[in-house]
């Protein structure tokens, strides 16, 4: 499959609409599952919940996961990702405003590929978008999806 779907893992309305203008205005305009959870967030990634029946062999060519989730938080998210063996390759990007240093250690302890404070200013959130799909949706090679 040639899809390459960006997963959304974020519980602010306002932020999951700045990320959605920030990627449509970068011409990012890949498909973008919104979860407002981190129990809808596995539920996509391993096909249960509402996303049963899902075709799981379509994974997402990045995730953006913030840390403070209702139901699950995104530490729990991403130790269930990298836990599992269907999922622990593919790519997770913290994307969060937390200025905790620990969340930062832990996030990579867990195995993100990357940790990106959220700017607080529109245009270099934009910025940060632009860079962030140019390397993750255009350059990056995405793992296989396992089996």
């Amino acid at each position: 499959m040639n899809e390459k779907i960006i997963l959304l893992v974020e519980d602010n309305p306002d932020d999951v609409t700045l990320t959605l203008r920030a990627l449509k205005k970068n011409n990012i305009l890949n498909e973008v599952v919104v979860a407002k959870d981190g129990v809808e967030a596995l539920d996509y990634l391993f096909g249960s919940g509402d996303y049963a029946g899902r075709d799981t062999s379509v994974m997402p060519v990045v995730t953006l996961l913030d840390l403070k989730l209702p139901k699950l938080d995104g530490m729990e998210v991403l130790k269930r990702v990298r836990g599992n063996e269907r999922t622990k390759l593919i790519p997770i990007v913290i994307l969060t405003s937390s200025k905790e240093e620990n969340d930062l250690i832990n996030g990579y302890s867990l195995g993100a590929n990357s940790y990106i404070r959220k700017p607080v200013d529109f245009e270099q959130f934009n910025i940060a978008i632009r860079e962030l799909g140019l390397y993750w949706i255009l350059l990056n090679e995405s793992p296989p999806v396992l089996k």
